[in-house]
């Protein structure tokens, strides 16, 4: 899943960044303004020439308290197992709140991604630590699919609504509508469910970290390293994980590979062996467990495999690949055409906003920013790319100056994601 890291850190260079519209009123011109006199025995207030706002003031207590959070890994809340009904199925769940509150708490779902430890996953708990700080509840529901690295995209709503309806009946929540946040696979099914009519009315916005928009450019990028944003062409490591990830649901959708689930499944092992150990997926110690597994695949099918474990990046391979996403991409779409989330994104009408790590290695950023392409009738939309998180390794601690923008832009991004709930 792609997870802030600390907001100590600062990076090189200046990604691309998209922020928000600036919405403020401005006094009718030509108007002298009015100034009336205080009625007698009222007490007279001085006034600084640039007053902060109280409203302000709680936005930037509530930064801090989220940034304190963060760094130290001490967060002013505390969690509960509580229990969600999704489709008349309980499921579990964890509902985090601050230690303190004076009034009914605003209410936050967060959706995690496709990954072994779910809900426990160490980033997503000092998330949402983190968040909770801030004056929030937060209810993190399991969706046990996702768990099993089933790429599962129908579970999602289904899992909002029961989380929507757990949040009315916690005595500490408000009534207010919530926030809805998705990580990585996750973040594309909270925009696709925020627009679901059963759903939409009860939510103030919706953020997504490290998701994807198109389906056919997110598998060219995990084969092939190389993506492209109007026109300028990017090139990464990719982390094998996310090939695994898609053959192992897949792959024997594919005509003319039917045959081939002992690939399917030994993909599923090295993917849940790296969502066990926590370790990026090109770490050295998964080669001799991969090497063990392509010995009990039939010898004529283990090219297949060597490709999705470590495909060739020579030029005179590359139209083998290209066919193989192309075929690839075709399958998925027929069997769940949510996968490719691109059309659904249209019906999403909320405040959206979409943080991407700029040198995420599994999922590129250039997808958040199709993503906001395919947001033409939401209110409002900011996008932030940046390099202080992504789902598989971070950048290397820079220089502190150049970087100092780089954390000012996050920092604004929190902030405006705070304020939607």
């Amino acid at each position: 899943m792609a997870a802030p890291c600390a907001l100590t850190q600062v990076a090189r260079g200046r990604p691309p960044h998209v922020s928000a519209r600036a919405v403020g009123g401005a006094s009718a011109p030509g108007r002298r303004p009015v100034v009336r006199a205080p009625p007698p025995g009222a007490a007279l207030a001085t006034a600084s020439p640039h007053p902060i706002s109280s409203g302000m003031m709680r936005m930037t207590t509530r930064m801090l308290r989220y940034a304190r959070s963060w760094v130290t890994g001490r967060g002013s809340a505390s969690s509960r197992e509580v229990t969600i009904m999704r489709d008349g199925r309980p499921l579990p769940a964890t509902l985090v709140t601050p230690f303190r509150r004076r009034s009914a708490l605003p209410g936050w779902i967060v959706l995690h991604g496709v990954t072994r430890p779910g809900r426990a996953h160490a980033q997503l708990v000092r998330f949402t630590q983190a968040l909770a700080s801030t004056g929030c509840a937060v209810l993190v529901p399991e969706v046990p699919e996702w768990r099993r690295l089933d790429l599962a995209p129908g579970v999602t709503a289904p899992t909002v609504r029961g989380s929507l309806e757990a949040l009315r009946r916690r005595p500490e929540v408000g009534r207010g509508r919530r926030g809805l946040i998705g990580f990585s696979f996750g973040a594309p099914q909270a925009l696709v469910a925020s627009a679901d009519p059963t759903i939409s009315p009860e939510l103030a916005g919706v953020v997504g970290f490290g998701g994807y928009c198109d389906l056919e450019e997110t598998l060219r990028f995990m084969f092939l390293g190389t993506h492209e944003w109007r026109g300028r062409r990017y090139t990464l490591r990719p982390d094998p994980y996310g090939r695994w990830i898609v053959g192992a649901n897949y792959l024997t959708d594919v005509p003319g590979y039917e045959a081939h689930g002992d690939v399917a499944r030994a993909l599923w092992t090295l993917a849940a062996a790296a969502g066990d150990h926590g370790a990026p997926a090109w770490d050295p110690r998964y080669r001799a467990m991969a090497e063990r597994l392509r010995q009990g695949i039939a010898a004529p099918r283990r090219p297949l495999f060597d490709t999705f474990v470590s495909p060739s990046r020579a030029e005179e391979d590359r139209p083998a690949l290209e066919d193989l996403v192309e075929r690839l991409g075709q399958a998925v779409r027929r069997v769940d055409r949510l996968m490719d989330p691109a059309d659904a994104l249209r019906r999403v009408r909320h405040d959206v906003h979409l943080l991407h790590g700029r040198h995420d290695h599994l999922i590129p950023f250039s997808e958040t920013l199709r993503t906001r392409a395919c947001l033409p009738h939401a209110q409002r939309v900011a996008v932030t790319v940046t390099r202080l998180f992504g789902h598989s390794a971070q950048d290397p601690f820079p220089g502190p100056i150049r970087g100092l923008g780089e954390t000012l832009r996050f920092l604004r991004a929190l902030g405006r994601m705070l304020a939607v709930a």
